[in-house]
């Protein structure tokens, strides 16, 4: 029998796991023969000692392999995903996934919880009333099947392993570990039974990786990893250096992705983003002969209103109201308090500590402390204004949504504090910076 704490010295001094100790480790997710302080204790030991590729395809594989392993037989069409790292603001996985559906992909995403600073897509869709984000297997992939996209949290037979280790990481300071993020996204992935996926690797001072450099790492290691295990995988590197869209929190951000499909506000960055993610997944599905044709059938999608169409039957189907475009607030609850944050002096919004209003989100009550903790859908920021804006003195600059006034002058001067504001204008980091294939 193999010891937890012997599988956790070897890799805490530094020496390659097997594929018996990696397995070890994984049954015990599973199985609770690794007790909650060991995994933690193993999710540190792999954060500062890292794992190479064969260790992390093994555990990938494990992991993967923890649970049920979807399969898709009555499906006549490319299963395709995208998963994001995350950021503050990042709800670029609902637009997108309506969009690739409206144009003939089918998209099983399983998602996570809040993690960290950053947001949970799985958090944001519980803030519409009804919403059922953990469907028997059966109904998800009928759902896939009939609508063309669900997206679902991770439920007790799909990479279970990967579900308790997640939650541990969210709070044992563990979330930035390359072979930790790359198992947990492609256990996950390729536990869905995937045709292709499309990674989308935040960079900047509100990603887990602050570097162009470390991107490129966790890019390339996914791609090598995926690509290894039969799925076709690209990763583009994007921006993460200031929230992404007008909002960040829960129902805030289900009411930007609403205003998105239907047409009412794009905010221009989110815009980019989901655009060049959605054109890489209907090329490398086949859907699209090319970049030029994939862009014309996003546009096409947006316009006729049929991306918006597949993103509300979902929304039903799940069990969420029918009418949520038309009545969103009264299916989502709305923050008691809601202020305006006004900047105190003129100038140019020239950088945004976007890890800290993520933070500043989790304190509101928007995120999890620990990992039982239960989560406020209604705080949050929005109409913030991005980076490059001139400001003048007086003008409102973004909004709080609180529970409390007290909370809602706190974040609000907390906000303040997290923008620079200078008299000359500087140049705005790129959206798309490349892509890893």
């Amino acid at each position: 029998m193999l010891l937890p704490q012997e599988i956790i010295r070897c890799k805490r001094d530094g020496k390659s796991l097997d594929n018996e100790q990696i397995k070890a480790f994984v049954t015990g997710l599973v199985d609770h023969s690794f007790n909650d302080a060991q995994v933690g204790a193993m999710a540190m030991a792999i954060r500062l000692q890292g794992m190479d590729i064969n260790e992390t395809v093994a555990l990938t594989k494990h992991m993967m392999n923890s649970g049920v392993v979807l399969s898709w037989p009555e499906i006549d069409g490319p299963i395709v995903d995208k998963h994001s790292t995350g950021g503050v603001g990042d709800k670029v996985s609902f637009m997108l996934a309506a969009i690739v559906a409206a144009n003939g992909g089918y998209v099983p995403m399983i998602s996570g919880r809040g993690l960290g600073h950053t947001g949970g897509t799985v958090d944001k869709l519980e803030s519409i009333t009804g919403f059922n984000v953990t469907p028997t297997n059966e109904k998800f992939q009928a759902i896939v099947k009939d609508v063309g996209m669900a997206i679902i949290a991770q439920t007790e037979n799909l990479a279970p392993a990967d579900k308790r280790l997640y939650a541990i990481r969210d709070v044992t300071s563990t979330v930035d570990s390359i072979p930790l993020i790359t198992a947990s996204i492609l256990s996950k992935k390729l536990a869905a039974g995937l045709d292709n996926l499309v990674m989308d690797i935040k960079v900047g001072n509100g990603a887990q990786m602050n570097t162009i450099a470390d991107a490129r790492v966790l890019a390339k290691s996914i791609v090598d990893v995926a690509n290894g295990a039969g799925v076709k995988t690209q990763a583009i590197i994007t921006d993460m250096n200031q929230v992404l869209g007008n909002s960040a929190g829960n129902a805030l951000e289900i009411k930007e992705t609403l205003d998105y499909l239907s047409g009412a506000y794009r905010e221009p960055r989110l815009h980019q983003v989901v655009t060049s993610l959605a054109c890489a997944m209907l090329v490398d599905s086949n859907l699209a002969n090319d970049n030029k044709h994939a862009s014309t059938l996003v546009e096409n999608s947006l316009s006729n209103g049929k991306a918006a169409e597949v993103f509300a039957k979902m929304i039903c189907a799940l069990g969420g109201p029918a009418d949520l475009f038309d009545k969103p607030w009264q299916s989502m609850v709305q923050a008691q308090v809601i202020q305006d944050i006004v900047v105190q002096e003129s100038g140019y919004i020239t950088s945004m500590q976007t890890r800290d209003i993520g933070l500043a989100v989790v304190s509101l009550g928007g995120g999890r402390v620990d990992n039982t903790q239960s989560v406020d859908h209604s705080v949050g920021f929005d109409a913030i204004l991005p980076l490059g804006t001139k400001v003048s003195k007086g003008d409102v600059i973004a909004r709080v949504h609180a529970s409390d006034q007290e909370s809602a002058k706190n974040a609000a001067q907390n906000y303040l504090a997290m923008l620079a504001i200078t008299e000359q204008a500087k140049e705005v980091e790129p959206v798309i910076y490349e892509t890893v294939s």
